[in-house]
């Protein structure tokens, strides 16, 4: 069994008393809290470290696939909304859906008519026409539909299945959107995928904020199922730490998946193309098509975790979702634990998330220090705000760790250990 090399042992040995500080100073509550939302976080670095590390995809749209991960939770398994059910909601709806299906059918069908002569010029405007005639059907029958639906029922609801089919197909939502989104911005290069993965993913955000009928919009739906026993019968901490425990089992078992992956001839093709692209294509790999595995598996990976930190949080708040939170966060995990190295990923997002999280209150506490030092000493008098800045205080100091990390580790902390086959 290969023995754990001196920098990971010391790294992860000094988080253990980071963490264990942070449990001795805030109690166990809080500190589990935060160990299972870092634990959340975690899977979703790991489906980015697939996309980035693994084939240098750079998706700045984590927060889009984190939306609709989590509102497949909420459809799939929040209780069931009768008052829903009983009403014309679900006819009207599956009229909009058929009218819909039958669209994109005639709609596709058109984008494939060159093949029986038609020229292309034709064939693309008989493709607009026919999306866009689609569109003005489908509005058209959606829209009494969502207000009647407001009007009795509030919104849909969900099937009230367990939660972790909610999980799952969270997951497979957001594969199936990366597929889509993957046909289109795999050809890009790396500064327009960004703004084209970041532009989709705040439709997505915008989609889910204004379906009132589907999402409940700001109005928010809460309280969502757990996976385990709720504080309410167990209590905060035991409740937390079977959900830790739930969260700690999914990243071990991708985490073993993922080096079996990574270490096999597959992952060798994929650093072969991540490394030199003209190279793998002159080999006969379809760059393209092995791209689009890593950017599916990736957002599925993403779309998983997500469900899960929405469902740790007994909230579905569609406004909520934030670039900072689930997008940048996420790349800060990804970069400072080192790309390509899963647990490189895994410290990372721990560590981060502990600072993000502990900065407040840190910050805090040194500025109370400050106050009452300054006042007895000085007889300096703080400003009546001073205590309301410490939330400021996380965006600053992840900033700094980011930068000193890129300055003094700029492969990360973890990074990726170079694989020579003789």
């Amino acid at each position: 069994m290969r023995t754990p090399p001196l920098r990971e042992t010391a790294l992860f040995a000094g988080l253990a008393v980071v963490i264990a500080a942070v449990f001795a100073w805030l109690g166990a509550a809080y500190s589990v809290r935060m160990l299972t939302e870092a634990a959340c976080y975690a899977i979703i670095a790991l489906g980015l470290t697939i996309q980035w590390g693994y084939a240098g995809l750079f998706n700045v749209g984590l927060m889009g696939f984190v939306a609709l991960a989590a509102f497949m939770t909420v459809l799939v398994s929040h209780p069931v909304n009768w008052a829903f059910w009983e009403g014309d909601g679900p006819v009207l709806l599956g009229q909009a859906l058929l009218t819909l299906v039958v669209g994109v059918a005639i709609t596709w069908g058109l984008s494939r008519s060159h093949r029986f002569g038609l020229p292309k010029w034709l064939r693309t405007l008989l493709t607009l026409v026919a999306a866009a005639i689609t569109y003005l059907a489908v509005q058209g029958q959606l829209d009494p539909a969502a207000t009647l639906i407001e009007r009795e029922a509030g919104f849909v609801g969900g099937f009230g299945l367990p939660v972790w089919a909610g999980w799952v197909a969270g997951g497979l939502v957001a594969g199936a959107l990366g597929w889509a989104m993957g046909r289109i911005t795999l050809g890009l290069r790396a500064d327009y995928m960004a703004i084209a993965t970041l532009g989709i993913a705040e439709i997505v955000k915008a989609f889910l904020k204004n379906a009132d009928w589907l999402t409940r919009g700001t109005l928010t739906v809460s309280p969502l199922p757990w996976p385990v026993p709720t504080p309410q019968e167990l209590g905060f901490v035991l409740s937390r730490a079977a959900y830790l425990s739930v969260t700690a089992v999914i990243i071990v078992v991708l985490y073993v998946l993922l080096e079996r992956a990574w270490h096999s001839p597959w992952g060798r093709m994929m650093r072969a193309i991540r490394d030199n692209e003209v190279s793998a294509a002159a080999m006969g790999k379809d760059i393209n098509r092995r791209r689009l595995e890593m950017f599916v598996v990736g957002n599925f990976i993403i779309g998983l975790g997500g469900a899960a930190l929405i469902t740790f949080t007994t909230i579905f708040d569609p406004a909520a979702f934030a670039p900072l939170n689930h997008t940048f966060l996420v790349w800060v995990m990804v970069i400072l634990g080192g790309a390509g190295n899963n647990l490189g990923t895994i410290f990372g997002a721990l560590l981060v998330y502990v600072i993000w999280t502990m900065s407040e209150p840190v910050a805090l506490f040194l500025f109370m220090l400050a106050e009452r030092s300054g006042e007895s000493l000085f007889g300096w008098e703080a400003p009546a705000d001073l205590h309301t800045r410490a939330l400021q205080m996380r965006v600053f100091v992840i900033g700094l760790t980011i930068t000193l990390v890129l300055r003094f580790a700029p492969k990360g902390l973890l990074p990726e250990k170079v694989v020579r086959h003789e």
